[in-house]
């Protein structure tokens, strides 16, 4: 259990909450963009950009499976931190690279694939060091963190839009895409440099290979890995029944190694285990509507949405098409303060309630906010539908991703046993990378087909999946519910077995 004072815990938990902010800053803003750029700029039909980014996003969450172990037994949590954070910043500014070449914009994703493998699990399994053996803490430290997160993607979704649009039209529309995606670039900069101003608080925290000096061998052998994995994903990317195969496969393998891991553990572990199993597959359920902000909702708002955003008739501002998707962190960056607050009242009181009820309200109120787009034909003009049903959709849903979604690095914490810590931080993002290409193959149930540029036409078809999006949601509370008994249980027996 953690010894530090509680003001070297605040200092520490800054340290990660900020290399983790800019991080996603670069992630986030490349994210705002990608599909646009992919229709846009190169020519891709919608079922190809949906499925080329979604195959991306889920091997860029599969990574950190990876990534996990090298930062628990290899090279140290901090330093594959660091590590992965020096790689992903060359990946955004290998898109920022002036050319439409399909094998540059492969290998770039490529390459920010493997650097999110080496970033991501150890940046939240430096937060789970920091506090761990206080749950009330670690749910509103990752809810907190969480908030980094968004933080972070809310200024770059906000600014490369602009950017692009910006230098599109002063020096044309071969320049604007790659100046936005090198803004990304510059976030990391700034994230790494940061860090080493405040690498002190870190010190003390990390994993075993941490307190020892750099294995040079160990060094070349996991940037020689990476090498070879960037090709690989490129491959993976450029064909899509590889991605699909290499996907199921990945579920297959998690499935097996959660088998195992319980089948094999000591039986004080057992319970946490397969709460955390369970909780995992509601992820898998979760992320899949997620995915549709950068896929479906994307092209949703490129084709019908008016940008103008009107209060009472008055005009305030025009919004760009990627901007809306900055709608998520605005309504999580505003929502996170009042959840943290609410979670730690709660644990005080000895009222907190569990994470499996905390998933239950998470999908119903995702539920709330597919509807909303769905009910968009009914305030449409001329099958523009207005910016506020993106606003009120956008808040819905993101009240429950924070139910979800935020809680699900403190899942892992909570119920993992921490000598498996890394590992299983990599495996949640596993979960989460299938949920991704799953949501490429459903955003794709409205996929426009080619030649078809009528907003009327487009509306329906955007309308009709939202709508289907949250009858599967209210499937998805039900099946939460019905299980709360069953997490009641395991919770008990995980409390009684860690004392």
């Amino acid at each position: 259990m953690s010894t530090l004072a509680p003001v070297s815990k605040t200092r520490s938990f800054s340290t990660v909450f900020l290399i983790e902010m800019w991080e996603r800053f670069g992630f986030y803003g490349m994210q705002a963009l990608i599909v646009y750029y992919m229709v846009q700029r190169l020519g891709f039909p919608d079922t190809k950009a949906n499925l080329t980014w979604s195959a991306a996003t889920a091997l860029i969450y599969v990574a950190p499976a990876i990534g996990g172990w090298v930062g628990d037994k290899v090279l140290g949590t901090r330093r594959t931190m660091l590590t992965g954070a020096v790689i992903l910043g060359i990946g955004y500014a290998l898109m920022a690279m002036p050319t439409e070449n399909v094998w540059a914009l492969f290998g770039a994703l490529s390459v920010i694939v493997v650097g999110n493998g080496l970033f991501k699990p150890n940046a939240g399994n430096l937060v789970r060091k920091i506090y761990e053996g206080d749950d009330s803490k670690i749910d509103s430290a990752f809810t907190i963190y969480y908030m980094a997160v968004n933080l972070g993607s809310m200024v770059s979704m906000l600014l490369t839009p602009k950017i692009k649009d910006y230098v599109n039209a002063t020096y044309g529309n071969h320049f604007g895409w790659h100046a936005a995606f090198g803004a990304c670039a510059i976030g990391l900069l700034i994230g790494l440099s940061n860090y080493a101003l405040m690498h002190k608080a870190m010190q003390h925290i990390g994993s075993e290979p941490d307190e020892r000096p750099v294995n040079i061998r160990y060094l070349f052998l996991v940037l020689a890995a990476a090498v070879l994995l960037a090709v690989g994903a490129a491959v993976v990317l450029n064909y899509e029944e590889v991605a699909r195969i290499f996907v199921y496969a990945a579920g297959v393998v998690l499935l097996g190694i959660f088998i195992y891991l319980i089948i094999k553990s000591h039986r004080s572990e057992r319970a946490g285990l397969i709460a955390a199993l369970v909780l995992v597959a509601q992820t898998i359920f979760f992320f899949i509507f997620y995915q549709q902000m950068s896929t479906s909702l994307a092209l949703f708002a490129l084709r019908n949405v008016d940008w103008n955003q009107t209060l009472f008739g008055a005009h305030l501002f025009t919004w760009s098409p990627g901007q809306y998707q900055a709608l998520n962190p605005i309504w999580i960056f505003l929502l996170s303060p009042v959840l943290a607050w609410i979670y730690t009242s709660a644990g005080k009181s000895g009222k907190d309630l569990s994470i499996a009820a905390k998933f239950v309200m998470g999908f119903a109120v995702v539920t709330l906010g597919f509807f909303i787009y769905g009910v968009a034909g009914k305030f449409a003009i001329d099958g523009k539908t207005s910016s506020w049903v993106m606003i009120w959709g956008y808040g819905f849903y993101s009240l429950g991703e924070l139910l979800v979604s935020g809680l699900g690095l403190a899942m892992i914490a909570r119920y993992v046993p921490a000598r498996m810590g890394g590992f299983m931080m990599g495996a949640y993002f596993v979960a989460v990378g299938i949920s991704m290409y799953l949501g490429g193959m459903v955003a794709n149930i409205a996929s426009v087909p080619g030649g078809i540029t009528d907003p009327l036409k487009t509306l329906p078809i955007y309308t009709a999946l939202f709508n289907k999006l949250g009858y599967a949601a209210i499937l998805c509370t039900l099946i939460a519910l019905a299980v709360l008994p069953l997490m009641k249980k395991l919770s008990a027996e995980h409390s009684s077995n860690a004392k």
